[in-house]
C-alpha cells in the first residue's frame, strides 16, 4: 500500500516502484538521486517532477522562505501538499521579502480539502492563510527584513 509517512523533519512519499524522501531543502530519491534548488547546491531552477511507478509528485521552488531553498511537494492523487520550512512562523520576526509571495503561492496549490505537512507537522489552510498575513504584517508593518 501506498503512503506518506513523517517522521521529524523528514516525509516519504511511497509509490509502487520507489519511494521520495523529502526534506525541506533536499529530496531524494530511493535510487540515491535527489534534486535541490541551485541556491542549495541542486540543480533545479523551478519544477521537477518523477513518477513513483503509479504515483505522480511534482518538487516546486515557490521562492525563497526563512532559509532560502525551501521545496514544496505536491503529491495530487492524495490531496497532499509538504511545505517544509515555507509553513512555519519566524522565530526572530525575521522575513526575507520572497516569503511572503512564496507562501502565496503555496495557498494556490492547496485546496480547502488538502493535507498540508509544515515542518512542525499538519497544518490546516486557515493557518497557511494565517501565516501568509502575519508574515506580510512582519515585513510591512515594521518587521525585521532581509
Amino acid at each position: 500500500m501506498r503512503t506518506i509517512v513523517r517522521t521529524d523533519d523528514t516525509i516519504v512519499v511511497e509509490g509502487h516502484d520507489r519511494s521520495l524522501t523529502y526534506r525541506p531543502r533536499r529530496v531524494t530519491l530511493s535510487d540515491g538521486s535527489w534534486v535541490a534548488h541551485e541556491s542549495r547546491g541542486g540543480f533545479m531552477s523551478s519544477v521537477w517532477a518523477v513518477d513513483l511507478g503509479d504515483r505522480f509528485v511534482e518538487v516546486v521552488h515557490l521562492g525563497g522562505g526563512p532559509l532560502g531553498g525551501e521545496l514544496v511537494v505536491v503529491v495530487p492523487d492524495v490531496d497532499t501538499v509538504l511545505l517544509g520550512d515555507l509553513a512555519v512562523a519566524p522565530a526572530d520576526g525575521v522575513v526575507p521579502a520572497s516569503w511572503p509571495p512564496a507562501v502565496d503561492l503555496a495557498i494556490g496549490l492547496t485546496r480547502p480539502t488538502s493535507t498540508i505537512y509544515s515542518s512542525a507537522g499538519l497544518i490546516a489552510r486557515e493557518d497557511l492563510e494565517d501565516l501568509h498575513q502575519h508574515l506580510l504584517g512582519l515585513l510591512h508593518a515594521g518587521g525585521t527584513h532581509e
